[in-house]
């Protein structure tokens, strides 16, 4: 029988008609250069971009996203134009770099990141997404002939901190310009695709479903893979329908494997814990999973389910992958210490993955590579150890690391020689490593203010490493198993594969007084009011204003079932309203004096007063054993005639506590001695039966005064004006109240949708109104002849000013804090004003080891705290504090200084110091191109950045050149 893969004659016609149609277009020259078909949802994209529409293509990790943003390169060299190729990270920009260099040629190709300038005026060039924004700002001459952007892992515009810039990009680019956006699959495509299509005119909306190398889903106990899934179900039949699937969705979520139930169960039973696994569980057949010893046997063979529960140890887990063919492996940690323990531990426990021949290829690439690292910080790089754990196949990859080491884990990596890398989540952010399996330690991660569970869309970004395209038959996704592992919330991790894409768009400094600038308040207003944020804010308005008019309607059929023939029925109400209001008012009023009456008479209780206890669960008469008149909230204890000690509490006290009498208490007196409370209680009841004398009054007053006797007042007022009213007498009276509550209730709940409907319209654009109303007052924007608002001096120096602290750094060089510095202490101030700790910074400011340097902190300081009340006013976000955590490593090492030396004191990891250096020479090249600057001021940044860019940190395993003064490239 033939397979119903094959397709039919028709088919196969069909399909040689359009090969031939393509024979001569762009697209079929394209793809007669790549050595495999391209996927339906591939070559309908490519089609969109061939007919100069713009793309929105959203499909899984690792489908094959980036043909399409190839193809518009392609177009762009076959047409002579330009093409830009944007990447949220440099990592990932030096990688599509390189592809593209070896693809079209060194001369066709450029990279432009913060700190790196190659070639940038060729037809194709990859850049950071800021670098764009930044064009976009200064009008670069660079933009000249740019027909095509392609914006890799546009979902990155979510991010809180730096998603604004891919919306700016996205708003400002020349309308000419055809923007191919590639995404994650997120649940709002279409919603994002419609805004695309508003700001940038016809774009096609393509979203694919489908992974080409199948995901199948595992759970590691000890060193067994068992299989997540009792049925046999890949990547594309675990998720319920979403947005964009053409096929039925299954009619429920895949059932959890059996087997991990149990075991979850079985733990819990062992350690007392409760449970809530199982309740989806279920028997069906075995799915893909690879197993070691039967699952079944372990358990039989196991008295204690403990005994084998326990997470496998790193080498363990890597050896057991081997053992089944399933390396090479990426392992998710979400911590640098442990990725380069991870190594360190499977190195100690002897791993070798690699062949004698693979090894002298490894040490062949990193030599070659790391030729011109100075001997002399190779120490405190720790590049031996790393460099012996590349020659056994392993290696760490996270943030802390040198940038150019992380570049040879990656080219070795791809090249199959490393074949199990320990990574944190970074690396799943669009950086072509292949595995043939991810293996996630843990669900929870550090967000940098408590330990979170990681969300559907992260476990998706992380697992969707495993099974590239092109390189292996099936990917496999591990979760090892931990004490407590709820395989429910796995299976529910794994299901569940889109998530929705929401704006983080809002006005900054420097975006707005750029758009005053070029296209002034009114119109800036009507391009911000354009933007994504305001468009789900729009949407969101429309649902709530057809809320609003459905209530309307209900509203006015409830005021017509209220109409009374005696008089306005809506007035009664009111009034029945006031009344019900002011008693409620007074009722709380009296509790509240009662409350306050009961604490205060507590409070002045006496040791050895005899008082009548009202309420609680022992009422009658007791003594004071121990006065509480200082707490805040007073709980005298004493002792009952029923020779109960307890602590009185004002909550449970009918009224205030009256002393009726006073007994001695003696000092060594103990309520735990029988003796000591018969004597106490016996003097007691004898105080009960003598007559009461007086005592002196301690007690507040309980009776209503003030504010409680006008409600009563009030109250008595109210009742005989509804009693007045003409509807009082109505026969229908309580049939019209019911109605008339109705219509109290939806009208308030209506009011309050309004009120949301206002709160959210025009948002974006009230925003920036405060911000220039901010930037006015500090006069950074003032009127023209004409009355409209343009950048002053200071002003235009913002414009060029780009970072989180860009009005700081601008009031900064207003205030001419800088002046007096000289290169070192410059890029040391600079650290300030770009730094960021991991952690909240603890203790007094540091020495800073010049008096200028010491003046200029103190200047930024007074400017900051300045700054954030000013911007607390304004009911703006605050700006960052400035950070002096990098001043003296960056002064030791502009002077000259060993990576030792500088990092010496410091808690800075190497790559950590190279990525924050690399960020003051960004800055500094932003502050040397300022308009109007002091005399002498640009050179001093261009020396400072020639003291910084050494060593370690002008190492790289790309060619650079000098980085232009231009603005907008840097």
């Amino acid at each position: 029988m033939p397979s119903t893969d094959m397709p039919s004659p028709s088919e196969r016609y069909l399909a040689a008609k359009v090969r031939v149609q393509d024979s001569n277009t762009d697209l079929g020259d394209f793809k007669a250069g790549l050595n495999f078909e391209l996927d339906d949802f591939q070559d309908t994209a490519c089609r969109a971009v061939q007919a100069g529409r713009g793309v929105l293509l959203a499909a899984p990790t690792g489908a094959g996203k980036t043909i399409v943003g190839e193809f518009a390169v392609h177009l762009a060299l076959q047409r002579g134009n330009k093409a830009f190729y944007t990447t949220p990270i440099k990592a990932l920009s030096n990688q599509k770099f390189r592809e593209f260099s070896d693809k079209y040629g060194a001369e066709n190709v450029g990279l432009l990141t913060g700190d790196t300038s190659i070639n940038s005026e060729a037809p194709v060039v990859v850049m950071t997404t800021e670098v764009l924004r930044n064009m976009l700002y200064a009008d670069s001459h660079t933009l000249a002939g740019l027909a095509y952007v392609v914006m890799d892992e546009v979902h990155y515009l979510a991010d809180r901190f730096r998603g604004a810039v891919w919306e700016e990009v996205i708003i400002h680019l020349p309308s000419e310009v055809a923007v191919i956006s590639l995404s994650a699959t997120v649940s709002n495509a279409e919603e994002f695709g419609a805004w695309l299509g508003t700001v940038r005119g016809d774009t096609a909306v393509v979203v694919s479903e489908h992974r080409p190398v199948p995901l199948w889903q595992h759970v590691m106990v000890r060193r067994d893979l068992v299989d997540l899934f009792a049925e046999n179900v890949a990547f594309d039949e675990t998720a319920p329908g979403t947005p964009g699937e053409r096929a039925p969705a299954p009619a429920k979520m895949p059932k959890i494997n059996p087997e991990l139930l149990k075991l979850a169960r079985s733990e819990s039973v062992s350690t007392g814990r409760d449970t809530v696994h199982g309740r989806r569980g279920g028997s069906g057949s075995r799915g893909r999973g690879y197993q070691g010893t039967p699952y079944q046997e372990r358990e039989n063979r196991s008295s204690s389910p403990q005994g084998w529960a326990r997470a496998a140890s790193r080498p363990q887990v890597i050896r057991a992958l081997e053992s089944q063919d399933l390396l090479p492996a990426i392992t998710f940690i979400f911590s640098r210490a442990a990725c380069d323990a991870a190594v360190q531990q499977c190195a100690a426990a002897g791993m070798w993955l690699t062949t004698e021949e693979e090894r002298e290829e490894i040490a062949r690439r990193v030599d070659n590579a790391c030729a011109e690292l100075p001997d002399s910080d190779k120490e405190v790089l720790g590049f031996w150890g790393w460099r012996d754990g590349l020659l056994r196949g392993l290696a760490a990859h996270h943030a802390g690391m040198l940038p150019s080491f992380k570049e040879v884990v990656e080219d070795l990596f791809a090249h199959g020689l490393v074949r199990a890398v320990f990574a944190t989540e970074t690396l799943a952010l669009g950086i072509n490593m292949p595995a043939r399996t991810v293996v996630l330690e843990k669900l929870e991660k550090y967000n940098g203010e408590a330990h979170v569970a990681i969300t559907a869309g992260e476990y998706t970004q992380l697992t969707g490493r495993a099974g590239r395209r092109g390189i292996d038959v099936e990917g496999h996704a591990v979760v090892l198993w931990q004490p407590g592992t709820d395989p429910g919330a796995v299976g529910g991790l794994a299901s569940k594969r889109t998530y929705p894409l929401n704006s983080s768009f809002r006005p900054t400094y420097n975006m707005s007084i750029n758009l005053i600038a070029q296209f002034g308040r009114t119109r800036t207003r009507t391009i911000l009011e354009s933007s994504f944020a305001q468009f789900q804010a729009d949407r969101s308005v429309v649902d709530l204003a057809r809320q609003v008019r459905s209530r309307e309607e209900s509203l006015a059929g409830y005021e017509k079932a209220m109409t009374c023939h005696l008089g306005d029925f809506n007035e009664y109400a009111k009034l029945r309203r006031e009344l019900s209001d002011h008693e409620s008012g007074a009722s709380k009023s009296k509790a509240k004096q009662r409350r306050d009456a009961v604490a205060h008479s507590l409070a002045n209780l006496r040791t050895g007063d005899v008082v009548m206890v009202t309420g609680g669960r022992n009422p009658g008469y007791a003594v004071v054993l121990d006065a509480d008149g200082k707490a805040r909230v007073p709980r005298p204890g004493v002792l009952g005639l029923d020779k109960e000690y307890r602590r009185l509490n004002a909550h449970e006290l009918a009224g205030p506590v009256e002393p009726l009498g006073q007994v001695r208490v003696a000092k060594g007196f103990n309520p735990k001695v029988p003796k000591d409370r018969r004597n106490l209680l016996a003097a007691v009841e004898a105080k009960l039966a003598q007559p009461t004398a007086a005592l002196p009054d301690r007690s507040a007053a309980f009776n209503l005064t003030g504010s409680a006797a006008g409600d009563d007042e009030a109250i008595a007022t109210l009742r005989r004006n509804l009693r007045a009213h003409p509807c009082h007498g109505c026969s229908e009276r309580e049939d019209h109240a019911r109605w008339s509550e109705r219509w109290w209730k939806l009208r308030k709940e209506t009011d309050g949708i309004v009120r949301a409907i206002q709160a959210r319209t025009n948002t974006i654009a009230r925003t920036f109104d405060r911000v220039i109303d901010l930037l006015a007052g500090y006069g950074f924007v003032v009127a023209d002849q004409a009355g409209n608002l343009v950048p002053s001096e200071d002003g235009q120096r913002l414009r060029r000013v780009y970072g989180e602290k860009d009005l700081l750094i601008a009031l900064t060089l207003r205030k001419g804090s800088f002046a007096d510095l000289d290169a070192a202490e410059l890029a040391a101030f600079v650290t300030t004003l770009v730094y960021q700790s991991k952690r909240d910074a603890e203790g007094s400011r540091p020495r800073m080891p010049s008096v200028s340097l010491e003046q200029a902190v103190e200047d930024v300081v007074v400017l900051f705290s300045h700054l954030q009340a000013t911007e607390e006013s304004h009911k703006l976000p605050l700006t960052s504090e400035p950070e002096m955590g990098l001043v003296w490593a960056m002064y030791k090492w502009a002077k000259g200084r060993s990576l030792h030396d500088a990092l010496n004191g410091t808690d800075l990891a190497a790559g950590d110091f190279v990525r924050w250096t690399k960020q003051v020479i960004d800055l500094l090249g932003q502050l040397s191109s300022v308009p109007a600057a002091p005399p002498g001021f640009s050179s001093t940044c261009r020396s400072a950045v020639a003291l910084v860019r050494r060593g370690v940190v002008a190492y790289t395993t790309v060619e650079n050149e000098p980085v232009q003064n231009e603005p907008g490239q840097n």
